[in-house]
């Protein structure tokens, strides 16, 4: 039976007859049913009856429930209520506005609002470039999506989509004091977004698209990134190949290998897939094979999507052909960015001798980390559950803190190779081992470090 998830935690409310046994023999039945309890805290007490809160780890809310029902077979016992910890951290949604400046007295409002505003609407009015210091544009990024590609659910829409988008805000707060909004838009024409966040750009100095589905999600951010003067990042493409440099230049340095001289695998061609590519071969990869569906792609095999054709015609400098089992054999590197499962242990005994295995679909990945880790010398995926997570949190907040501290108008691919070697330098020499290639998520400073890299390099505006 599978492990209750730490990450579904529930708190049953539950109230009983009073007798000396009574809480111990609830929480035995609460254990019998494979629930993990983590705490108990009575909430009133009296010669009669007991009431007081179980908090434990399930499966799931469907095993919640079962436990319930069991419970409240046994005679004079009422369970009041489930209270889902993830349910009740999104209450009333997790981020807000709030004020920098108070606004108590009339003297407050006339500053903040009329009449002392109109001089500050003049003066940006006057000089355009005010706005990024006198308003919040300074320092606010808009996530934003179609809701079409979220992570693990696909096309949930733009509704389903604002917890996930709420909770990236949510990490740029956190982690690098970047006030970003959720803007998810219901449309799936290209042309209506790329209109959509033009029109909204001027409140914003940058733009985080989201999980919006290939192949359109690379033409709306190629128009956008030449139609606007602020930066525009997607970060299921530019986002992941930053952290996957990052941690390829640590497992690189683990197996004693350069990456001018390694044959990569990648599986995954998608929007992730695609920007890893680039972004690894302007780093001096040569030897990168790309596959699909219908395996590797290469000159011999035209493809109609123009990114994908674009990679067919990069890559794959020995125009090997055949499958993802069949390409793997002799390589140095794989990076999975595709679907779970799709590899065995025998399939990794075929890459070369120090293989390096980032296996980054999530939940599941391409191939179960404890046996790749018997035939590669380093194994990474995208899960907190295992060592070494690939995570976009690792770059996404430090770089664009970075990028608004310099008034940065685009991303460029040498801000992403900053940032990743700033990600990679993070982790002392002394630290560095198969296990330990890429920072933790709570890194202390780990955005700081990425931003003020970013600094050093473009406070010039070079």
């Amino acid at each position: 039976m599978a492990k209750p998830r730490p990450s579904y935690a529930v708190t049953l409310r539950i109230e009983i007859p009073y007798d000396d046994h009574a809480v111990p023999r609830i929480t035995n039945e609460i254990s019998y049913e494979d629930a993990l309890i983590t705490g108990i805290d009575m909430v009133r007490s009296d010669d009669e009856h007991l009431l007081f809160d179980v908090t434990c780890m399930t499966h799931d809310l469907d095993h919640a429930k079962k436990i319930r029902k069991k419970l409240q077979r046994t005679e004079g016992v009422i369970v009041h209520g489930i209270h889902d910890a993830t349910v009740q951290a999104h209450l009333g949604g997790k981020i807000e506005v709030t004020l920098k400046r108070p606004l108590k007295t009339r003297q407050d409002l006339s500053k903040i609002y009329t009449p002392g505003v109109a001089a500050i609407c003049e003066r940006i009015v006057e000089d355009p470039s005010e706005a990024r210091r006198l308003t919040i544009k300074r320092n606010t990024v808009a996530v934003v999506t179609d809701g079409t590609a979220v992570l693990g659910l696909g096309d949930i829409g733009p509704l389903a989509a604002m917890p996930v988008m709420e909770g990236k805000a949510a990490l740029f707060k956190n982690f690098a004091g970047v006030d970003a909004w959720p803007v998810c838009l219901d449309t799936k024409d290209t042309e209506e977004m790329i209109a959509i966040v033009k029109a909204i750009a001027p409140g914003f100095a940058g733009i985080n698209l989201e999980d919006i589905s290939a192949p359109r999600c690379f033409e709306i951010e190629r128009r956008l990134r030449e139609e606007l003067d602020i930066p525009v990042f997607h970060d299921d493409q530019h986002g992941t190949a930053v952290v996957v440099l990052a941690a390829l230049i640590n497992a690189l340095k683990v197996v004693h290998k350069k990456i001018e001289d390694v044959r990569i695998v990648v599986s995954g061609v998608g929007a992730a897939g695609n920007a890893i590519i680039r972004l690894l071969t302007s780093q001096g990869a040569h030897d990168i094979i790309g596959c699909g569906r219908n395996g590797a792609l290469g000159a011999f095999r035209e493809e109609a999507d123009p990114d994908r054709n674009w990679l067919a015609l990069n890559t794959n400098p020995r125009q090997v052909q055949g499958s993802l089992k069949e390409v793997l054999a002799g390589a140095d590197v794989f990076i999975g960015v595709s679907a779970g499962n799709i590899l065995d242990g025998d399939d990794i005994a075929t890459m070369a001798d120090d293989a390096v295995v980032f296996a980054l679909a999530n939940p599941t990945p391409e191939v179960d980390p404890g046996v790749a880790g018997d035939h590669a010398a380093v194994v990474a995926t995208g899960r907190s559950d295992y060592p070494n997570q690939i995570n976009n949190v690792l770059a996404f907040p430090g770089l664009f803190r970075g990028m608004l501290d310099v008034r940065a108008g685009e991303v460029t691919d040498q801000m992403l190779v900053v940032a990743a070697n700033a990600i990679a330098a993070a982790v002392e020499p002394a630290e560095l081992n198969s296990a330990f290639i890429i920072p933790g998520v709570f890194t202390p400073d780990l955005a700081e470090k990425v931003a003020g890299a970013i600094r050093e390099e473009f406070a010039n505006g070079q």
